[in-house]
């Protein structure tokens, strides 16, 4: 069986790609390191992808960027994969504003360039589309809330968000828009041409090889600053956002799970749930049970669009894949960050 998975040296790429290989695939992964160049070296993929390189025999890389539309027909018409994960994205909600062609380029552009390839070559394979909860825009911070002393929670009882949450009237930010984009013509062609496509709305997807930065990598990066002793600047909601986390080996799991019962155009968020979810002030605290003590700074000022609190509603996903349960609990994800953030920075700030 052979697959293609894009990004495949990004956070869900590189699981994806792993998950596969050792089921027995052979993969072709598409990865540029654009991450550098948004985020500097910090965010870079490079060694992601000499480790998938040098450990994955059934591994092929190619470098080639999503936006080049021609490359990317010529390998769907060379390689005819049995699956494709279109993972590869610009994934800052903050970084789109300064950058707006190449956002809606990268995320808009590259996934219909992916779909019509797909349709034209092998329009019968599973295609993965990886979306977010950004396309949901800021709505959900139209729900009745209440505050607790260390997060805010839904009102009445709400478990989650689920899949009926309008896109429409709200703030996106240019990254929410350009994946909204994305979102919509990927339903389109699974809907209109009958392709087994699947979109899957991700939350917080999150763990060890998350290449995180300030501007993307929610839990990750809080873990490195605390490992790494450096500063962590907590914008608004005075730090009791919250969010739900999913590791990516659980992601990439469920993502074979389509494969073996596709359906087209759905929709499925796609996140840790209820039991998964923490607060920025609840992730200070969890970590200083690891012997972390984060160092930060809060400023008044939310990030525009940024959700108050976002847990995803996993009902129709369970339903629709009954087999695929969570394997990673929080303590499990945290610790197996912690772990890669201490081994990296080589120094550890310790509460006292």
């Amino acid at each position: 069986m052979k697959a293609v998975v894009t990004g495949s040296g990004g956070l869900i790429g590189s699981e994806c790609v792993r998950v596969l290989c050792s089921e027995g695939w052979t993969v072709a992964g598409i990865d540029n390191d654009m991450r550098s160049r948004f985020f500097g070296a910090e965010g870079s993929t490079r060694r992601e992808v000499a480790d998938l390189q040098a450990s994955l025999p059934a591994y092929r890389h190619i470098d080639l960027d999503v936006r080049d539309r021609e490359g990317i027909r010529s390998l769907l018409a060379e390689f005819r994969p049995d699956f494709i994960i279109h993972a590869a994205a610009q994934p800052s909600h903050d970084k789109a504003a300064s950058i707006p062609y190449d956002d809606f380029d990268i995320n808009a552009v590259g996934a219909f360039n992916l779909l019509a390839a797909a349709r034209d070559f092998c329009k019968d394979s599973p295609f993965v589309f990886v979306s977010t909860n950004k396309v949901y825009g800021d709505r959900p911070n139209e729900l009745p809330l209440i505050e607790l002393d260390a997060r805010y929670d839904y009102a009445n009882g709400l478990t989650g968000i689920d899949e009926s949450m309008s896109i429409d009237q709200c703030m996106h930010s240019l990254f929410g828009a350009s994946k909204a984009a994305a979102d919509i013509a990927a339903q389109e062609f699974g809907r209109y041409f009958q392709m087994p496509v699947g979109v899957f709305r991700g939350g917080c997807l999150t763990g060890p090889h998350h290449a995180a930065v300030e501007l993307h990598g929610f839990l990750a990066y809080i873990v490195f600053c605390a490992a790494a002793g450096r500063p962590y600047t907590i914008y608004g909601y005075k730090g009791k956002q919250v969010r739900d986390q999913l590791h990516s080996r659980d992601v990439a799991r469920l993502f074979l799970e389509f494969y073996r019962n596709p359906r087209c155009g759905e929709v499925y968020n796609m996140g840790g749930g209820r039991a998964n979810s923490l607060s920025v002030l609840e992730t200070i605290d969890a970590l200083r049970g690891f012997g972390l003590e984060l160092r930060y700074r809060y400023s008044e000022q939310n990030r525009k669009g940024d959700h108050i609190c976002y847990i995803s509603d996993l009902s129709k996903t369970k339903a629709h894949f009954p087999s695929w349960e969570m394997e990673y609990n929080l303590d499990r994800i945290l610790s197996e960050i912690v772990e890669r953030c201490v081994g990296q920075t080589g120094s550890v700030t310790r509460s006292t």
